[in-house]
C-alpha cells in the first residue's frame, strides 16, 4: 500500500527526532543527551526561540528539571518537555507581537 505524503505536521515531528539524533549520537548512549550535548542543542537549535521563556534558566537547571529519572542522561521524552515549553512560550509570544501590532484584532496568522 502507498503512503500518503507526510503533511506539515509529520515533517515537523521528523524534523524533531532527526535533530535530537545529531546531538545524541555524538557522546554516550546513542538514544539520551549527555549535559554536553543538551548544552549544545540548546545553543544551536533553540537560540532564537528560547529568548521567548520568561525566568531563562541555566544548562545545569534545565539539564535538573529535564531529567525526571535522574540517570544523569535526557532521553527524548525528557528533551520533548523542552521543546514543548519553549513552543508554547513562543506562540504566545507570537500573539503578543500580533496583539500589539493589531491591537487586538485576533487573526491568527503566524509570521515566522
Amino acid at each position: 500500500q502507498t503512503q500518503e505524503p507526510l503533511s506539515e505536521l509529520e515533517k515537523a515531528m521528523d524534523v524533531i527526532i532527526d535533530v535530537f539524533h545529531q546531538y545524541s549520537r555524538r557522546e554516550g548512549d546513542r538514544d539520551t543527551l549527555t549535559k554536553r550535548e543538551l548544552k549544545l542543542l540548546i545553543e544551536k537549535q533553540l537560540v532564537n526561540y528560547l529568548r521567548h521563556v520568561k525566568n531563562k534558566a541555566t544548562i545545569d537547571e534545565i539539564m535538573k528539571d529535564l531529567d525526571i529519572n535522574k540517570d544523569a542522561q535526557i532521553s527524548f521524552c525528557e528533551v520533548m518537555l523542552l521543546i514543548t515549553r519553549v513552543t508554547i512560550a513562543t506562540h504566545e509570544h507570537l500573539h503578543d507581537v500580533e496583539d500589539h501590532q493589531q491591537q487586538h484584532k485576533h487573526q491568527h496568522q503566524h509570521h515566522h
